[in-house]
């Protein structure tokens, strides 16, 4: 089952409504998705900000997410039996990379705010029952806002997320995939054009408890999932990783990374 856990809706600064989000991939036959809009902190000038310009989610939007997401979820199993998850991206941003971080929450049942410290954060996000994921947590490659707060404390919150993003869009991140850390792969979708990008691949039910278990427990591999209606990327993407060969635990293919074997 090919599953994207981190995607962006008109509730905060992605493009399609969630509706859209959830007929791209449905119609693409994914087995499940998880939507993660947005959600700043509310005592700094850039959280308060992004709130204004209806840049994220706020107490006051949450709500209708929730209801609307709740409806698509339906709507996705009825017409192509795809799983979708409710999430958020609890956005931590500052002028400066190295004090910026991004937890993604799946599985959420309500309201969860972005304030306090990263650690009390994840740990905040466990207690409901949700899975903690650590965002695009080294340089990204692109030309954006770079989250570096949670790679530069690793060590010290290794436990506290169930998966670090080992890749984002069409960018593999070697010093997350070369660590022991818990990992995933989604491709932060704003656009449909971004659905060409690293995936994870699940083997288990469809079935929201079964999915999240399977990210705890790590039963999970990467795939590269090119997309012709919507490709954004050369025709040279894979000039990076699909030369990949087998180093170590890790088995790599045109298009495929497998976690270590235990």
């Amino acid at each position: 089952m090919l599953a994207d856990f981190h995607v962006h809706s008109t509730f905060s600064d992605g493009k399609l409504t969630i509706p859209a989000v959830v007929d791209l991939y449905g119609q693409r036959g994914f087995g499940a998705i998880a939507i993660t809009d947005h959600v700043g902190e509310s005592r700094t000038v850039i959280g308060k900000a992004a709130g204004h310009l209806g840049l994220c989610l706020t107490k006051a939007t949450f709500p209708l997410y929730l209801e609307i997401l709740k409806s698509e979820a339906e709507r996705a199993w009825r017409l192509y039996r795809m799983v979708v998850i409710p999430g958020v991206e609890l956005s931590k941003n500052s002028i400066s990379n190295y004090r910026s971080a991004h937890i993604i929450a799946l599985g959420i049942k309500k309201f969860m705010s972005a304030d306090g410290d990263v650690a009390d954060i994840a740990r905040n996000i466990r207690n409901e029952g949700a899975v903690s994921i650590a965002a695009h947590p080294v340089d990204s490659g692109k030309f954006e806002k770079q989250t570096y707060h949670l790679w530069n404390r690793r060590f010290e919150l290794a436990q506290a997320f169930d998966a670090w993003e080992v890749a984002s869009g069409d960018r593999l991140f070697p010093e997350v995939l070369n660590s022991s850390l818990p990992k995933i792969a989604s491709s932060d979708l704003h656009i449909a054009r971004q659905m060409t990008s690293w995936k994870t691949l699940l083997d288990c039910e469809r079935h929201p408890e079964a999915i999240l278990d399977s990210i705890k427990k790590q039963k999970l591999n990467f795939r590269f999932y090119r997309d012709s209606k919507n490709d954004n990327i050369h025709s040279d993407i894979h000039s990076g990783y699909g030369s990949l060969v087998e180093s170590g635990s890790y088995r790599s293919s045109f298009g495929d990374y497998r976690q270590p074997v235990a």
